[in-house]
């Protein structure tokens, strides 16, 4: 355990709230992190993952996943598996310009509309629990997505993994009624008819960030009808650094 005195503890972030970008596991990796710094503790990356997911989902009760926590202490891309309280990670190395043209042609969008991820996960637990067949059958379907977009970008077949993100998002929509709403299929109708060749919502959906990859050339259009429908488009930057940690200097 880490035990400290009292601190004051200020904090920043460029992400909106409820957004569905990780921000919460963000933080709470960053925290750790720091008071493990503090203590001079030495923590692989993936132990700090598994602290901070351990907090808020167990200390704090918030329903959530691990993988937020992970991709925030990694940094990377990443393919995950889990089993149980298992996490398996294989980090996805491809060449530079692959990842150069998904920042330059993936738009992400903040809707104005926050979330509670954790009240989706409920309402998605309970149906799961409930064996309704329509959720597992979009749960499987779901995990079947996840492998054929790793195949998609480790071959570098751009058009196909935005395809099949709107594939995702089609399965995502079917775990529960309240993942989209009136807002998002509006915006998602907008780039879809304006260059985009797929999308999905970030996170548990419900709000926060869309997600689109479009076609080379008509990102800018994407942008900028988002936009004008009231949506804030936020930077595309891949960070591969993950947790970082520095002792301010006086001087």
């Amino acid at each position: 355990s880490i035990q400290i005195g009292g601190f004051d503890l200020i904090t920043q972030s460029t992400a909106p709230p409820g957004s569905g970008l990780g921000t919460s596991a963000s933080m709470g990796v960053a925290l750790v992190g720091a008071l493990g710094a503090l203590k001079e503790a030495t923590y692989l990356p993936y132990e700090y993952a598994e602290l901070a997911s351990t907090i808020e989902r167990h200390e704090l009760g918030i329903l959530g996943g691990k993988q937020d926590h992970y991709a925030s202490a990694l940094g990377g891309i990443h393919f995950m598996e889990f089993q149980g309280e298992e996490v398996k990670t294989s980090p996805l190395r491809f060449s530079p310009h692959i990842r150069y043209e998904l920042e330059k042609n993936l738009v992400l969008c903040y809707t104005g509309l926050p979330r509670l991820s954790g009240n989706i996960h409920q309402n998605v637990t309970d149906a799961y629990k409930s064996e309704e067949p329509d959720v597992r059958n979009a749960l499987e379907a779901l995990k079947a997505t996840a492998e054929a977009t790793k195949t998609a970008l480790m071959r570098g077949r751009l058009t196909e993994f935005g395809e099949l993100l709107t594939e995702n998002w089609n399965n995502q929509k079917k775990l529960h009624p309240s993942v989209t709403n009136d807002q998002i299929d509006h915006l998602f109708k907008i780039a879809m008819t304006n260059g985009a060749t797929g999308g999905k919502a970030c996170g548990a959906g419900g709000g926060g960030c869309l997600l689109f990859y479009c076609e080379p050339t008509r990102e800018h259009r994407v942008r900028q009808k988002l936009e004008d429908a009231g949506a804030r488009i936020i930077d595309v930057n891949f960070d591969f650094d993950g947790l970082q940690m520095w002792k301010v200097s006086n001087d």
